[in-house]
């Protein structure tokens, strides 16, 4: 018998029933977001690897902030990040002033001793191994088993972390310098035209917020996130975060029972419960972005999609095929995360079937995780292919490769390899690329 939980999920998922008319259904489709966020929330990990970001947050914020200050300040920019910094610590109230001014303090400590004697090549592991802990959990989201590589992750890592900080800086710089221009004094003592000019100011950090998430959103998992899908989390996890961050401030005003209890470690406490919350929105945000984008996958959510041995034998086939054309095209190369979307798969359900055929001889990856065959097309045959995928590794379980098979079974077995190895034995990859049937 179904539980009640199932069959909710069948009435929200499922073909909705005649009597709930046209505004009764439409109003599933939001249900079934609003659904699926609160059920990772609550029986998913998100909870768990936004603790584990708090703690990679606090080994890493200084060497963070310090090579952010140490690229600006090139620029003369530095003073712009102290305004930011604050604003990110508002929300704790009288305590964000003074863990700011630490904060700053330990940055400053760190420019000036430590960072010399350390060495640059420290500091970049520090700061590109917190990039890769945020997309470890990005691709755990999307369902994407394969990290960047390390080529990869050094270049854009290190592009970003040091264009990022001169625009945030200079768009800051540049908000500043337009408050003070003489025609926004002018228009802000016109009543009319001044409460747009202030509610513009209000949105202001709104936009701001939202363009972060949104890049975020786009850039950090190894796959192709589309704009729209990005925009519209990146919108609803800064409207959460205002949101969040107005409540937080009321929580804390309002906690002073808190603060006679724990004194000095109140500080402390707080500043850990405002990061975590952060984390859980932006991961939240992540969530929302890929189920924007794959809405098949709301029923289902962080569950292991796994394909039945049918159908990976048709995607192993069907991925030698894509590569193969490509190859013999001279175009791009395919990738696991083209493959996955040509295909209408999650990446982390084609990637053990790639790698079944790389440890096979019929695929290879090139230093930019393209995908090339291993051999010439034309040497390489259908029952190869299937052979590779059906021995294969399954991800992380173990193979099994040998057991005590009863004589009829391995002889109806058996007859069934022979077949195709007869069938399919003399037709190559390179026929059935350019659309010759096997056989």
């Amino acid at each position: 018998m179904p539980t009640p939980l199932a069959r909710f999920e069948a009435l929200l998922f499922e073909a909705p029933p005649a009597p709930l008319g046209r505004i009764g259904r439409a109003t599933l489709a939001p249900l079934r977001y609003v659904y699926a966020l609160a059920r990772d929330l609550v029986f998913g990990d998100l909870n768990m690897r936004a603790m584990s970001l708090v703690y990679t947050t606090l080994l890493s914020i200084v060497p963070l902030l310090a090579f952010c200050f140490s690229i600006v300040k090139a620029f003369g920019f530095h003073r712009e990040f102290e305004p930011l910094i604050a604003e990110f610590f508002r929300p704790l109230g009288s305590r964000g002033p003074e863990l700011t001014a630490r904060v700053i303090g330990f940055v400053d400590h760190l420019q000036g001793g430590v960072l010399g004697s350390v060495g640059l090549a420290v500091l970049l592991w520090t700061v590109i191994s917190v990039v890769q802990k945020v997309e470890d959990s990005f691709n755990h989201l999307w369902h994407v088993d394969r990290p960047r590589s390390l080529a990869r992750r050094f270049s854009e890592y290190l592009s970003v972390l040091i264009v990022s900080p001169i625009l945030m800086a200079a768009a800051l710089a540049l908000v500043a310098s337009i408050a003070t221009r003489p025609l926004l004094v002018w228009l802000q003592s016109h009543p009319p035209l001044g409460l747009l000019v202030t509610t513009a100011g209000k949105l202001g950090p709104l936009v701001i917020v939202t363009g972060g998430f949104t890049f975020l959103y786009s850039f950090v998992p190894n796959t192709r996130v589309r704009l729209r899908s990005a925009a519209l989390a990146g919108l609803a996890a800064a409207a959460a975060w205002v949101t969040a961050s107005f409540a937080f401030t009321r929580l804390v005003a309002y906690s002073t029972e808190m603060m006679a209890v724990y004194a000095g470690f109140a500080i402390v406490l707080l500043a850990l419960m405002w990061i975590w919350l952060n984390w859980l929105i932006l991961l939240t945000g992540a969530l929302f972005a890929f189920y924007l984008q794959n809405p098949a996958y709301l029923r289902s959510g962080e569950r292991d999609v796994v394909p039945t041995a049918r159908l990976r034998e048709r995607l192993a086939v069907s991925v030698m095929v894509l590569v193969a054309q490509a190859f013999e095209a001279g175009a791009a190369r395919q990738s696991v995360t083209r493959l996955a979307e040509a295909l209408a798969v999650p990446s982390i359900a084609l990637g053990p079937i790639v790698d079944a055929l790389i440890e096979a001889g019929l695929l290879e990856t090139t230093d930019r995780e393209g995908l090339l065959p291993a051999r010439d097309p034309a040497r390489i045959t259908l029952a190869e292919v299937l052979t590779a995928v059906r021995d294969g590794n399954q991800g992380r379980a173990m193979t099994l490769r040998q057991a005590a098979v009863i004589a009829p079974a391995e002889a109806a077995c058996g007859r069934v390899e022979e077949l195709i190895r007869r069938e399919l034995g003399t037709s190559s990859l390179r026929d059935l690329a350019a659309g010759r049937p096997p056989g």
